[in-house]
C-alpha cells in the first residue's frame, strides 16, 4: 500500500470511529440475582450520556420479553433522542430467562410478580448511580408498571409513559375465555381457588387453556391471580390515583385495547394524565409507528 493510500485508509478508520462514538451502541445484557433466580435485563446507553444523567426503566407485555420487537425499538429511539434505557425480562419464574415465554412451560407465576421485580431493578439502577429515573411500558407491562408506581412509589420517579396499556373488564374477559376455549372460566378458577385454600398453591392444572396457550399447566396460584376480578389490572382505574405525570400513547387500529381512547376521554381534564394518539398503528407500534411513540415520550419526559 502506498502512503497516499494509507493516508486515506487510517482518515477513514478514524471518521468511522468519530461516526460509532457519536452513534446508539447495542444494548449490555445485565444480570440481576434475586430469590434464587438470574434476572436479565438489557441497558442501552445514549451516546455522551451516563446512568447519572437519567435512565428510563421498561417493561415488556404478556409473556414476552425486554428485547421484543416493541421493546427493543424503543430502546433504539430513545438512545437516538439522548435517553438511556434498561429494558427488563420478567422471570416469569424461570431462571435467566430470554425470549417469549413457551406454551409448553410451566406457568409458576403471578401477574403481581411483576412490581418486586420492578423494584428490585429500581434498586439494581440506583445502585449503579442512576440519576432521574422515568417509567416505560406496553400493554400488560404497563398496567402492572402502574400498579408498580401506585404501590411502591419509587423516590424519584416522576414521569411514566404508557403504550397501549392493558384495560381490564372480568365479564367481558369471562365470554371470550369461555369463546376461545370452550370451557367457562369460573370452572377453572374456582378449581384453582380450591386448591389454595387446601394448601396448595403449587400444584399445577394441567391441559388448561391460559392467557394466550391453549394446552398449558399453570400452578393454582398463577391462575388465582391472572384470572382474578381485580380492578388494579385496569390501567385507566390506576391513573388518577397516581402521583407521576403520566402520558398515555394509543394506536388507532389497536384491537387489543380498543376501549383505551374511549377510556381516556373519561379522564380528560385529570391534571396528571396525558393522552396521545398514534394513526395508523396497532397495538404493537411496527416500523415508523416506533419513532412516533419516541417522539411523544421523549418531548414528554423532557430531560
Amino acid at each position: 500500500m502506498n502512503t497516499q493510500m494509507m493516508h486515506k485508509s487510517l482518515m477513514s478508520l478514524a471518521g468511522l470511529a468519530l461516526l460509532a462514538a457519536g452513534s446508539v451502541q447495542a444494548a449490555e445484557r445485565v444480570e440481576l440475582e434475586k430469590g434464587g433466580l438470574t434476572h436479565i435485563a438489557h441497558l442501552e446507553m445514549a451516546p455522551g450520556k451516563s446512568l447519572d444523567d437519567g435512565v428510563i426503566l421498561m417493561l415488556h407485555g404478556t409473556m414476552a420479553h425486554g428485547r421484543m420487537e416493541i421493546m427493543e425499538a424503543l430502546q433504539n429511539q430513545m438512545a437516538e433522542r439522548g435517553y438511556s434505557s434498561l429494558s427488563i425480562t420478567l422471570s416469569l419464574g424461570m431462571d435467566a430467562r430470554e425470549g417469549m415465554m413457551d406454551c409448553a412451560d410451566p406457568h409458576v407465576h403471578r401477574h403481581e410478580d411483576a412490581l418486586a421485580e420492578l423494584d428490585a431493578w429500581m434498586g439494581w439502577l440506583k445502585a449503579q448511580g442512576a440519576g432521574q429515573v422515568a417509567l416505560m411500558a406496553h400493554s400488560r407491562g404497563a398496567a402492572q408498571m402502574a400498579w408498580y408506581a401506585l404501590e411502591h412509589k419509587p423516590e424519584g420517579v416522576e414521569k411514566m409513559v404508557l403504550v397501549a396499556p392493558a384495560t381490564s373488564d372480568h365479564a367481558k374477559t369471562a365470554r371470550e375465555y369461555e369463546s376461545r376455549y370452550g370451557v367457562p372460566l369460573a370452572q377453572v378458577y374456582e378449581q384453582a381457588v380450591e386448591l389454595q385454600r387446601m394448601g396448595q398453591p403449587e400444584t399445577l392444572i394441567e391441559g388448561i387453556g391460559f392467557l394466550y396457550c391453549a394446552d398449558a399447566s399453570a400452578s393454582a396460584a398463577t391462575v388465582a391471580s391472572y384470572y382474578a376480578d381485580n380492578p388494579k389490572f385496569d390501567t385507566p382505574t390506576l391513573l388518577p390515583k397516581l402521583s407521576q405525570q403520566v402520558l398515555v400513547i394509543a394506536g388507532s387500529e389497536d384491537t387489543a385495547v380498543p376501549d383505551l381512547p374511549e377510556r381516556m376521554a373519561a379522564l380528560e381534564g385529570q391534571a396528571n394524565i396525558h393522552f396521545g394518539m398514534v394513526d395508523g398503528a396497532d397495538h404493537f407500534f411496527r416500523d415508523f409507528f416506533a419513532d412516533d411513540v419516541a417522539d411523544k415520550a421523549a418531548e414528554f419526559i423532557g430531560w
